[in-house]
């Protein structure tokens, strides 16, 4: 199955009042078909996990970099509604990784 989300996407699931953003890489994506999803909500201050992003269309929202999901979005039928720009993509994407070094 094709999938037609890529890193840095925010994307609604059904039944969920927050959005996502897509962290997996897009390789990742292509290639096992399954992603890595950081919550997106409407509230909560900045911190070392925490990132406010505003979207290429202009949703806006604090990104969750510690609370990954990991979904099938052929079974979650997820829908995009924005896309982040890539400083965000790159900012949230070394927070992740930042969480999982070792020390």
């Amino acid at each position: 199955m094709m999938i037609d989300l890529s890193q840095g996407d925010i994307v609604r699931l059904p039944g969920k009042k927050d959005l996502f953003v897509v962290a997996s890489r897009n390789a990742y994506i292509r290639a096992t078909g399954m992603l890595h999803l950081c919550v997106m909500t409407d509230h909560g201050s900045e911190g070392p996990t925490h990132v406010r992003v505003t979207g290429m269309n202009g949703t806006t929202g604090m990104v969750s970099c510690e609370q990954l999901k990991f979904i099938d979005p052929a079974a979650q039928s997820c829908s995009r509604v924005d896309r982040l720009p890539y400083r965000d993509i790159r900012e949230i994407s070394d927070i992740i990784q930042g969480v999982f070094e070792y020390d």
